[in-house]
């Protein structure tokens, strides 16, 4: 029988209603012949319910004891939903993460999975029930509970289909699959119905929000087929799988953009090997994720450096700075969260020439500045200010045709 891992969000099991209609879900998958494994996060709000609470006792908890915390809120959500298939005549069974065990390592709030046990799911599955599975939550070395951070019910449902070694994971959201962008920022929005995990792993990274980054780099390596569905409909999704020379015809697929963006720029800094290094390293001393860099030198020995950093992280990248130039003897720190980083992504990058040229020449023309460059074999990015982020996804997915995707 084939094997088939379903992930169903916060939004999907919200109230009784919408945990029923996944319950209606998962039965069809296992009337269709398939052994059926479910992995759900916690009802929508939960997780931030359970962040407030703990935050208005100390506004930093102990990282341990907040991921025991909001593990609960799949305990609900596991076991609600198996007491709706067994009503529905259907043997079913849940499981929290340190019972498959899901080991992860103990970065609390952040932990990346580094085994599944398949021993007790594939008893159950071989038993004919369905297996149910909290998301999000794992267990350390400890045997203490741990959370996998941003989307980590994805990264839980990915991890269990690898290790149970299934056919395919399903990721049922509240879209129907993926876009060549945003559909709320142009009509003109086609849905992909293929997409290679090199390109999908670039669209996450770039602040499309329909796969997290984990869960992709997860199902890349693993070779895990995935499809995102929706919930709501029974609608086509699209397939996330290895690259296919068919892919390649067109030179871009999507256009992505990410508002979520701070730029820093330290200014008359000493010319010299060594001082990008002593910049970055106390940056990743404290944990700060830095993104685009451009290094612009000058004539008097001195040079310009700035880079970008997640607008959550712009306060303290800007502390961090302040103390930096005083310690290399830089002339002024600034710093904005008006921009956006708006990007074209494609395998066809590869084989096509022209499409930075492209690229650039449709911003100026709708008289939009790039103050910012970087590329990969099938990326291009621009930083720009805000207020014309959504006109330059407008004129990029114009330019490249992308409403004319046809896989």
């Amino acid at each position: 029988m084939p094997l088939v891992v379903q992930k169903y969000g916060g939004t999907s099991v919200g109230d009784l209603d919408r945990i029923a209609n996944v319950a209606k879900k998962v039965a069809a998958c296992k009337d269709q012949g398939n052994e059926v494994v479910v992995v759900v996060s916690a009802m929508a709000g939960e997780t931030d319910r359970l962040i407030d609470l703990a935050k208005r006792i100390d506004a930093t908890p102990n990282e341990s004891e907040l991921d025991v915390l909001l593990a609960t809120g799949e305990q609900v959500t596991v076991a609600l939903l198996a007491i709706t298939l067994e009503s529905m005549g259907y043997k079913a069974k849940s499981y929290l993460g340190w019972q498959i065990p899901l080991r992860t390592d103990s970065a609390f709030g952040a932990a990346r999975v580094t085994d599944v046990g398949r021993e007790a799911i594939m008893a159950d599955l071989a038993e004919g029930r369905i297996v149910i599975v909290a998301g999000f939550q794992g267990v350390d070395e400890t045997d203490r509970i741990t959370t996998l951070g941003r989307g980590g019910s994805d990264t839980s449902a990915v991890a269990v289909a690898a290790g149970l070694k299934a056919d395919r994971c399903e990721i049922f959201t509240d879209v129907d699959g993926v876009y060549t962008t945003d559909p709320n920022i142009t009509s003109k929005a086609r849905k992909i119905h293929k997409i290679a995990y090199e390109e999908m792993l670039e669209m996450a990274s770039l602040g499309a929000k329909v796969l997290y980054i984990r869960a992709v780099e997860f199902a890349m390596r693993h070779q895990v087929p995935v499809v995102v569905r929706s919930s709501f409909n029974d609608n086509e999704g699209t397939l996330v799988t290895e690259e296919h020379p068919d892919m390649e015809k067109e030179s871009v697929s999507a256009v992505t953009c990410n508002t979520k963006e701070a730029k820093i720029t330290l200014s008359g800094v000493a010319d010299r090997p060594g001082i990008a290094s002593q910049i970055f390293s106390m940056l990743s001393d404290a944990n700060v994720v830095v993104d685009m860099i451009i290094q612009n030198s000058s004539a008097d020995g001195k040079t310009d450096i700035s880079f970008t950093v997640p607008e959550a992280s712009l306060e303290k990248s800007l502390a961090i700075c302040e103390d930096i130039k005083n310690k290399l003897g830089a002339e002024a720190v600034t710093g904005s969260n008006d921009i956006a980083k708006v990007s074209i992504i494609g395998l066809g990058m590869r084989s096509h020439t022209g499409v930075a040229a492209k690229m650039f020449t449709t911003l100026a023309e709708e008289g939009i500045n790039i103050e910012m460059i970087s590329t990969s074999e099938i990326k291009i990015s621009c930083v720009i200010r805000k207020k014309y982020a959504e006109l330059a996804v407008r004129a990029l997915h114009d330019a490249f045709e992308l409403d004319k995707v046809r896989r």
